[in-house]
């Protein structure tokens, strides 16, 4: 089905709903994750439809609600509320965080949490036909590629996915491997440049990792997206020069 591209709205948290969607609308992206901090709060039902509205009249779509659920970590409460906003904005997933403790500092106990966490949250999301995706980051359960599969394994969940992002100093090539390792559970991938440590660049200082990047997710038979997130200077005029890059990449 090829690559969806889009924008993370979180890379514009200084704009007001209303500019993002004009911003990746001008851009010929496809869809935005919409996130839970700024732009689209937890249980602001009314919030959530507007954004949803205003999204779809751009002829953009919703690729997935950002929240900042920290699996291990959420009442039964927040997740009801987490899965009605993602309801009412018309989110096909929500992106959650697997805890709050790195792979090489995490007990049993704390794993045992998250894990029991994710359960809990795909099975609620199931019920409303929404998958959970956990952000593939430092200081998190998914950390590292291994961590990350044996959540996916542990929980069991089928609509349980991963994201993927390139972690900060890994080279090309070992991303790649971490890439091609998740790809059976692989939903998005945000895509930006940073190098070395979080230097913003622009996307095509690092073109010879997300040419390969995306040409493996263009081989999926199932769609996968590739958001935009993070551009230097939080330029608008360089998020633009970064899409005409990555749509000339897919």
């Amino acid at each position: 089905m090829g690559v969806r591209t889009g924008l993370v709205s979180v890379t514009f948290r200084q704009l007001p709903v209303d500019q993002v969607v004009e911003v990746a609308a001008k851009s010929g992206l496809a869809a935005i994750e919409w996130g839970g901090d700024v732009h689209v709060p937890l249980g602001n039902l009314v919030n959530a439809k507007r954004v949803r509205n205003l999204t779809e009249v751009h002829g953009l779509q919703v690729a997935a609600y950002g929240s900042y659920l920290r699996a291990g970590n959420v009442d039964r409460e927040e997740m009801r509320s987490a899965v009605a906003t993602a309801e009412a904005l018309g989110a096909p997933r929500i992106r959650v965080w697997a805890g709050n403790v790195g792979t090489a500092d995490a007990g049993v106990g704390d794993r045992m949490a998250v894990t029991r966490g994710l359960g809990e949250l795909a099975d609620m999301a199931a019920g409303a036909g929404i998958e959970i995706a956990m952000e593939f980051h430092r200081n998190t359960l998914t950390d590292e590629v291994d961590s990350t599969i044996t959540l996916l394994l542990d929980v069991g969940a089928p609509n349980l996915k991963t994201y993927w992002q390139p972690p900060v100093d890994l080279d090309d090539a070992q991303c790649l491997q971490q890439l091609e390792a998740l790809m059976p559970w692989l939903s998005t991938v945000h895509v930006f440049s940073w190098w070395p440590s979080n230097n913003r660049l622009p996307l095509a200082a690092r073109e010879s990792l997300w040419r390969p990047v995306l040409d493996r997710l263009a081989a999926e038979p199932r769609e996968i997206n590739a958001l935009l997130e993070f551009v230097a200077d939080d330029s608008p005029e360089q998020f633009s020069k970064d899409a005409a890059d990555l749509h000339s990449w897919v």
